[in-house]
């Protein structure tokens, strides 16, 4: 009877940390897991309008010359990782450092969020996630944006924190399908409110083992 009560107890406290933490501050989390402050972006502050200002002007170029020379690629949800090297050109063309993040062990790293390292003029640091949508999908309720906890975050600074959607369509360019941004929509994050959803994995190891093999097959 004991051992049944401890396996019951067992399973409803695992089932407790399985379930969501909702509405837990963008801020909040950024600070748990890399140490750094998300610091706000005030739109009465002088630096913070010209940083705007440098934006508006660099998301302006961005979009014109995406959309001039078009996305090429089978599938939509690529669209974010290729308007990002626009995005950096864009951004370094009128002054501004933007670059890959490095971790907080000096590597470069594309993967994972924040996608842009920024340094403006007056050395201030800000990161940016470039994101796509179409106007079917911008109030979608499935997941966006991710982002996990690591030994080497690409967080490595008190900075904002921003993210710029550009709407995409298809066009038909030269025979061929393509994709193009539209229009730009630059937001702040620090009043995002995110969620933790946890998950059980495992490795092709724990997965192709031996011992539980029950048939095999193939060409013969």
């Amino acid at each position: 009877m004991e051992q049944n009560n401890y396996i019951k107890q067992l399973e409803e406290t695992i089932s407790k940390f399985l379930k969501p933490l909702k509405d837990i501050p963008f801020p909040i989390a950024i600070k748990a897991i890399s140490g750094h402050d998300v610091l706000s972006f005030d739109k009465n502050s002088n630096e913070d309008k010209e940083l705007l200002s440098r934006l508006t002007k660099a998301m302006d170029i961005a979009v014109k010359n995406a959309y001039k020379t078009g996305i090429l690629t089978a599938r939509p949800n690529e669209v974010g990782n290729h308007i990002e090297p626009f995005v950096k050109d864009a951004l370094n063309s009128i002054g501004m450092k933007a670059e890959i993040p490095l971790t907080s062990n000096g590597k470069h790293q594309s993967a994972g969020y924040p996608d842009v390292f920024i340094k403006d003029i007056d050395s201030r640091i800000t990161y940016l996630e470039c994101k796509t949508y179409n106007q079917k999908s911008i109030d979608s309720s499935f997941r966006a944006f991710y982002f996990q906890p690591s030994e080497s975050s690409k967080i490595a600074h008190d900075a904002r924190h921003l993210m710029v959607g550009f709407e995409i369509v298809r066009e038909k360019r030269n025979g061929k399908s393509v994709f193009v941004p539209i229009h730009w929509k630059l937001y702040t994050l620090e009043k995002m409110l995110v969620q933790v959803k946890h998950e059980f994995n495992a490795s092709n190891k724990g997965m192709y083992k031996p011992e539980a093999l029950l048939a095999e097959g193939g060409i013969k």
